[in-house]
């Protein structure tokens, strides 16, 4: 969990849904995935791969949050995106170590962590970017990335978080997360405004149906 946000990043992707609706209420989500398994490919130095950003061109109708990026819907999972970096190593005051806001351990493997406003990225979002083989979850949030569409990634070390440095990064969500226990974590954490600020929102767009239920890209490795 973190307070504050150093460093900074950008990303995104754009994909076609077929959409339907649950009998709760919240809307369910297909996405195709990008043509090429190339896609995901390591291109050196650990990094992201240079993204698409006329890809943006395509979404300048939506509204863009203060970075000047595109707050897409929960349809569009394709994404560019702004992507910072952090570390537990930069000892924030009140941050608990290398545990994450859904109360594990912050990963940096196969699988690795990230926060994000879970108001627009719900806790146990999982997705992939650009250029890196690795599949990353939404596990942890801070009060610099509430009411942004910034997407903060995780490293282990201040030498990693120096080299991501600040970025657009092409993404492609392939498993929404859990609205109910977004709801569940938040609740109780109300003392604090960017947590209260995401609880709200995450509410609003439960109550307006405009939030997807979980699902799973077809053909897409969903464990890492």
């Amino acid at each position: 969990m973190r307070i504050l946000q150093t460093a900074s990043a950008l990303a995104g992707l754009t994909v076609v849904l077929l959409s339907s609706c649950s009998s709760t209420g919240v809307a369910q989500k297909e996405a195709k995935a990008p043509a090429s398994s190339a896609w995901t490919q390591t291109v050196g130095n650990n990094l992201p791969a240079e993204a698409n950003v006329a890809l943006l061109n395509e979404v300048a109708h939506l509204p863009k949050d203060k970075h000047g990026f595109p707050s897409y819907t929960d349809d569009q999972t394709h994404r560019v995106v702004r992507a910072t970096a952090y570390s537990h190593m930069q000892n924030e005051p009140g941050a608990p170590g290398r545990m994450n806001a859904a109360g594990g351990i912050l990963k940096y493997g196969q699988v690795r962590s990230a926060a994000a406003d879970w108001s627009k990225y719900p806790v146990g979002t999982k997705f992939r970017i650009k250029g890196l083989p690795y599949l990353y979850v939404v596990d942890d949030y801070g009060s610099a990335l509430t009411g942004t569409n910034t997407i903060d990634i995780f490293h282990p070390t201040l030498g990693g978080i120096k080299k991501w440095g600040l970025r657009t990064i092409e993404i492609d969500i392939v498993q929404w997360g859990s609205w109910e226990r977004t709801l569940a974590l938040l609740k109780g954490r109300q003392g604090y405004w960017h947590t209260r600020d995401m609880y709200f929102a995450a509410k609003k767009k439960i109550d307006n149906g405009q939030a997807v239920a979980g699902y799973s890209t077809p053909g897409r490795n969903t464990q890492g």
